[in-house]
């Protein structure tokens, strides 16, 4: 038989931690920082409501797609902190990262397509370079792989 789950009782940070697969040190982390809250029993120790897991699911999601921890506590701070968020809340938060996540899969097809390229110059393939890269023209565009930052080929 199945053990009934009290949603009402607060996790400690071992079990937030067990639940989202987030380190703890990092869930201390994201609660200094201002993404996560906990509230503190008599003898200190955190506890969270369950609503933390959706938070801490967020901040790993944004992360992965590229949002800096400053980005991503923007965003949090839209949520209500009165209530519990809605799934209505969260569509609307996440409605506006379509635009941010089709430029980062863009990015890395662009990456992706350069790894047997030339970068111009950093250089995977000299022997290609003397074809896409003559004169390490890339040079005058400034430091770093200039084709895989975004410049085009061609303009001196």
């Amino acid at each position: 038989m199945e053990e009934e789950l009290d949603i009402h009782r607060p996790l400690s940070v071992g079990e937030l931690a067990e639940r989202t697969g987030v380190a703890a040190s990092a869930l201390r982390f994201y609660e200094e920082r201002g993404l996560i809250h906990a509230e503190r029993t008599t003898a200190g120790h955190r506890r969270y409501a369950r609503a933390q897991i959706r938070r801490v699911a967020f901040i790993v999601f944004a992360q992965r797609v590229g949002f800096t921890l400053e980005e991503i506590l923007a965003e949090l701070d839209k949520l209500p902190r009165d209530r519990v968020p809605t799934g209505a809340d969260w569509d609307r938060l996440t409605e506006a990262w379509s635009e941010r996540i089709a430029e980062r899969i863009a990015e890395l097809e662009r990456l992706k397509r350069g790894l047997t390229d030339c970068i111009g110059c950093g250089c995977l393939s000299l022997e290609r370079c003397k074809i896409l890269n003559p004169y390490d023209r890339a040079a005058r565009r400034g430091s770093g792989p200039r084709y895989w930052l975004g410049d085009r080929r061609g303009r001196g």
